[in-house]
């Protein structure tokens, strides 16, 4: 299947600059591919961390060549985890990318109080989703790291996945808060939750996006669907972004419209001091590109808020 919006954000951020990138533990083919194909594109600029016999032993059984990548050595998947935050913490690197190592051991390191990357703001996770029969990328939040977050949890979320989309330059940042209903029930808590949620929005604690909720899905996302039951919002039928209830409700969200739609998703983890792109072997090379564009969009916005800090 096509995927258009995939290829057109690879083409812009093609022009963006090449963000330093500590890559932890590419061991096996579709990571150090990735990492690879990225470089080769101008997205990144890896820095190799993990066994370095290891890392060159895939690279030659697969003809992958790494000649001109720095190759930090570290002895195994923990230590590469470790090190590669260290990088980012040394400011060496301005993105973290999992290789072949387990989600949970990356992000073990990440969120460590005194040697992690924390920041005020709660780690989340984004899909920015590619669906072919859709008009607009969809971010999906969060459907991979909080698994069921309270409403103070979900003020970060939210924000999280509204300063990833206008790092992609969304013109207009539309959040649907999703619920099974789009009337406020108070014995469906999220109901209560995306209410409060558009009222925080309405007084300023969450910016940058135009907020609607409680929708369900079809509400959402079908201008016809809005329109049957009478909603009328600038968000209903257009949202580019869906904030879930809580993990299981995001999860089967993402893989229902990979799996039965055809998308393909590109993930990040938003929050922490740098984007974090997390890519599975299940990932098309499409989408571990597109999540390696998203990084470079997100390090191009925060050296510009930066930059304007400083000026």
């Amino acid at each position: 299947m096509s995927h258009e919006k995939y290829q057109r954000l690879i083409e812009v951020a093609k022009a963006l600059k090449p963000v330093p990138t500590a890559v932890a533990h590419p061991c096996d083919q579709s990571s150090l591919s990735a990492a690879v194909d990225a470089a080769k594109l101008g997205l990144i600029k890896p820095i190799l961390v993990g066994p370095k016999a290891k890392i060159e032993a895939v690279a030659k059984q697969f003809k992958l060549d790494i000649a001109g990548y720095e190759i930090v050595d570290a002895p195994h998947s923990h230590a590469a985890a470790a090190k590669a935050v260290e990088l980012v913490a040394q400011g060496k690197a301005e993105a973290l990318m999992k290789g072949s190592l387990h989600t949970d051991e990356l992000m073990a390191e990440v969120v460590k109080k005194d040697t992690g990357l924390r920041t005020a703001r709660r780690i989340s996770h984004c899909f920015v989703m590619d669906v072919p029969a859709h008009k607009d990328a969809l971010i999906i939040s969060d459907a991979a790291v909080n698994i069921a977050p309270t409403l103070e949890e979900k003020v970060d979320i939210v924000q999280n996945a509204i300063d990833l989309a206008r790092a992609l330059r969304a013109p207009e940042v539309r959040v649907a808060i999703l619920s099974a209903m789009e009337t406020v029930n108070p014995k469906v808590p999220s109901t209560v939750e995306a209410a409060a949620l558009c009222k925080m929005a309405d007084r300023g604690q969450i910016t940058g996006g135009i907020l609607d909720g409680p929708l369900a899905l079809d509400n959402a996302i079908s201008p016809e669907a809005a329109e049957i039951k009478k909603i009328a919002s600038p968000v209903a039928g257009r949202a580019n972004v869906l904030i879930v209830p809580d993990l299981e409700a995001g999860n089967m969200l993402a893989k229902s419209l990979s799996f039965l739609a055809g998308a393909d998703a590109a993930g990040i983890v938003l929050g922490a001091k740098v984007p974090v792109i997390l890519t599975s072997r299940a990932d098309s090379v499409e989408a571990r590109l597109a999540s390696c564009a998203v990084a470079a969009f997100v390090a191009q916005a925060r050296r510009e808020t930066a930059a304007k800090a400083i000026s």
